[in-house]
């Protein structure tokens, strides 16, 4: 009796190329209705402007679909291959997703993650993207040279322990094994075209609501009916041959379903490619199982993985919730500064760079290196004063490795009740009395500014090298401010 061969991810990777003509008959036969369509309403609103009967004959119409044939054909074409060629790539642009930077330990400890994923499922490459979003999710993509992507959003590597990272990455490289992310790359990338028309049009809300969603989700929706729902469960079953770890893989779920919200302003898009359907827990669709759905119910998923270790799925909610109490008492307790307002400046300071870089701003001492929140930083150790390059501020803000005492968050309170009256008039009164100061990085005059206009939290900013200089407690009272958001 002959061995069936096991099929590789670039084997199953041509085997899906070649069936994906299936998808440019459905576009075709779509585009040759509706410019059909078109044609004949064009030509029967003429005849009622000219009084004129119109004569909808069988050549005619014959002609029409040959007409329209054509046209579609053409538009199909070049939308199809439009979207194997930039589709990814234009994914991962609108989500801002990038490459993950080693010297941030979360972003480390996904690329060590990823490549282990891409050892256990037997792919010669597999790239990391990193997503700048507060959401806990990831998803998988096929770039346009046959690169298989894992993308994880910053909240999903700040929320998720080791196990429950390589459990989310598993499940991933399992759907890039079975081939699902290349028809599901290619019906998210063919969809961008009915979003960006149904957002011209102004259908839905914002084009996307999901009282009338847009056209583009109702297309991925119908089309991802025919992959099946049922792809979630066995990208399930067969990312526990690889992590080996049924109990990580549920608490995952269950950890992203609780943090769960939009990517960006189009994830129900792109919902299919995700690892639980965007906003999934505030609409009710994964949760009930509606027809409209991308994803099978979450209780279902979590359910069956349980049974895998001989638990409840009622023993995986348990342990979600008792790790995040652990892990509030496991928090770093950062220490408050001195008991004084949060914007005190010191009476004198020099205010030119004197060729002596790397020193605080304040104390004129040499900052050290360290990691704050997993992120590299400068920091005082006389004043607390921290020095932070403005790209890393959102991921210093989406995790919560770091405690605050009490007296911080009162800090934190009167800072809310003293600046947010008349944040710019305190700010602009406030600036008039403070010294010029300098970049540690670069020498570069540093510009006193609020934070952002959401938090006016005031910093100065480097507008040479895209750094931060937060005084005392001022990253501390932003992150609790931050914090305080989330929960409300």
């Amino acid at each position: 009796m002959r061995r069936t061969a096991v099929k590789d991810f670039y084997r199953i990777q041509k085997e899906r190329t070649a069936k994906s003509r299936g998808l440019y008959a459905v576009l075709l036969l779509f585009y040759v209705v509706a410019i059909g369509a078109i044609i004949l309403s064009l030509n029967l609103a003429v005849g009622l402007i000219l009084a004129r009967s119109r004569s909808f004959s069988a050549p005619y119409v014959a002609g029409v679909l040959v007409l329209a044939f054509v046209f579609a054909a053409l538009l199909a074409a070049f939308q199809f291959a439009d979207a194997r060629r930039n589709g990814a790539a234009f994914i991962l642009k609108r989500l801002s997703a990038k490459l993950p930077q080693i010297l941030d330990r979360y972003h480390r400890r996904l690329a060590d993650v990823v490549e282990e994923m891409r050892i256990a499922a037997g792919l010669e490459t597999l790239k990391a993207y990193v997503i700048p979003d507060h959401a806990v999710n990831s998803m998988a993509l096929v770039e346009a040279d046959g690169t298989p992507v894992i993308a994880m959003t910053e909240g999903l590597l700040a929320e998720f322990t080791r196990d429950e990272l390589a459990a989310a990455a598993a499940h991933e490289a399992a759907h890039i094994t079975r081939g699902d992310t290349i028809y599901l790359t290619l019906i998210c990338s063919l969809a961008d075209f009915f979003e960006r028309l149904s957002d011209r049009l102004g259908f839905g809300k914002d084009g996307q609501g999901p009282e009338n969603p847009a056209f583009s989700a109702i297309f991925i929706r119908l089309l991802t009916r025919f992959i099946g729902r049922e792809r979630e469960i066995l990208a399930d079953a067969a990312a526990v041959e690889f992590c080996r770890d049924p109990v990580g893989l549920a608490r995952a779920l269950y950890k992203a379903h609780l943090r769960n919200s939009f990517v960006g302003d189009f994830a129900q898009t792109y919902a299919p490619l995700f690892i639980v359907s965007p906003r999934s827990r505030q609409e009710g669709e994964e949760a009930s199982g509606g027809w409209t759905g991308t994803h099978p119910p979450l209780m279902t998923r979590i359910r069956l993985l349980a049974e895998m270790a001989n638990l409840k799925a009622s023993d995986i909610i348990r342990q979600v919730w008792e790790s995040r109490m652990g892990r509030e008492l496991a928090k770093e307790i950062e220490p408050a500064g001195e008991d004084k307002p949060v914007r005190v400046r010191p009476s004198s300071r020099r205010s030119m760079f004197k060729g002596r870089p790397n020193e605080c701003p304040r104390c004129e001492i040499p900052l050290a290196a360290e990691l704050y929140e997993g992120v590299s930083v400068r920091i005082c150790r006389k004043c607390g004063g921290k020095l932070v390059d403005q790209e890393a501020m959102n991921r210093i803000l989406t995790r919560e490795e770091v405690g605050f005492t009490p007296e911080l968050r009162k800090k934190a309170e009167e800072f809310r009740q003293r600046f947010w009256r008349n944040p710019i008039k305190t700010l602009k009164l406030t600036d008039r009395l403070l010294p010029a100061m300098t970049c540690p990085a670069c020498g570069y005059p540093l510009k006193p500014r609020p934070y952002n206009y959401q938090y006016f939290v005031p910093v100065e900013k480097c507008l040479s090298c895209n750094k931060i200089w937060f005084d005392t407690d001022e990253l501390e009272v932003l992150q609790i401010l931050v914090e305080e958001a989330k929960g409300e």
